[in-house]
């Protein structure tokens, strides 16, 4: 799922919101131990680029901090600001914006890129400086589009 499948989701009534379930916890529950110790640095690497503490969002995204957005209809809703999922097959990095960084994304090393996200089979395949540039960039991009306002998101 991308920012941007998560943005039209809400219009819908958003399902993916923050949930009491301890990040900590969902991470040990990860039984592929590459997997689990990627995980373990992306929470490092995100909290370091968003000055905030990971939460659950869903059964399976951590995300950082959160975007309320509001749309001219007038329907609002929240969002990570920046996340990342472990997945059995790849983890997935939520970029919303930063993905559009051909640049950068150059010179990542192996990866794929969807709608609003990339796909890393494991840290190792890409350059970690590159990774912490994209998701700084993207952190900066979401914060500008999307200041924050309103009530944050209650979790469940």
């Amino acid at each position: 799922m991308s920012i941007d499948y998560l943005m039209a989701k809400a219009k819908k009534g958003n399902k993916t919101r923050p949930t009491r379930v301890s990040p900590a916890a969902f991470i040990q529950a990860i039984t592929h131990p590459q997997r689990r110790a990627d995980a373990l640095e992306l929470v490092q690497m995100m909290r370091a680029i968003t000055g905030t503490s990971p939460r659950m969002w869903g059964p399976t995204i951590i995300g950082f901090d959160q975007v309320h957005y509001v749309y001219p209809t007038g329907r609002e809703g929240d969002i990570p600001l920046a996340g990342f999922s472990p997945r059995k097959q790849a983890l997935v990095i939520y970029l919303g914006p930063g993905i559009d960084n051909k640049s950068l994304l150059s010179r990542l090393g192996k990866h794929k890129a969807g709608v609003g996200c990339l796909y890393i089979n494991k840290l190792d395949d890409v350059d970690r400086t590159v990774l912490k540039k994209l998701i700084g960039n993207s952190v900066l991009e979401m914060r500008r589009l999307y200041p924050r306002a309103g009530k944050p998101a209650r979790a469940r």
